[in-house]
């Protein structure tokens, strides 16, 4: 049995309605569970990046990839697990508290370097980005004071340095432009 692991994997796509349905809908044929996906504009107009983080065999996710590639509106895929890479989360956490313990959060808020961004007299909004391991630990800080909602935008990530780079060379910007003037 081949092990699993969680593998980031950067496509870029065209940016028209129906691309992340399509994407979302090839994993689910595949039987994979997208761990979490991200997508926004790239630096390219027209073109979206998606991040997506799944959990599979080696070469599950490469048969996925090839997959990817017959989608009309992916340009490039590139799986990034195994290079050097920045990845970040963003969460925005609501807790519970009083003015006894308000401080307590606002110290732990610190240690993480985290931003408090709304106050309430029941609660109080923190604003934490980072990696993955971060945000979880100081979610178990917190849950002590009791979460009230939490939200998690999922990973994003990049390539470190100028190798690898952006997944969007040359090539993939005038095969776009090309599906554009047709």
């Amino acid at each position: 049995m081949v092990a699993s692991i969680k593998h980031t994997l950067v496509a870029s796509v065209e940016d028209k309605p129906g691309v992340l349905n399509r994407v979302a809908s090839l994993f689910r044929r595949r039987g994979f569970n997208i761990e979490s996906i991200a997508v926004g504009h790239s630096e390219i107009a027209g073109l979206s990046r998606m991040t997506i983080v799944v959990d599979g065999a080696n070469t599950a996710v490469e048969q996925v990839e090839k997959q990817l590639y017959k989608l009309v509106d992916v340009v490039k895929v590139t799986d990034i697990t195994s290079d050097s890479m920045v990845a970040r989360e963003l969460a925005l956490v609501k807790i519970s508290s009083t003015t006894a313990t308000r401080s307590e959060i606002l110290q732990i808020v610190d240690i993480f370097r985290a931003n408090i961004v709304d106050v309430a007299p029941d609660s109080v909004m923190v604003e934490v980005t980072g990696d993955e391991n971060k945000i979880d630990s100081l979610l178990d800080l917190l849950k002590g004071f009791g979460i009230k909602e939490l939200v998690r935008t999922g990973r994003v990530a990049m390539v470190r340095g100028t190798d690898g780079g952006s997944p969007i060379d040359e090539e993939s910007v005038q095969k776009i432009t090309r599906r554009r003037k047709k």
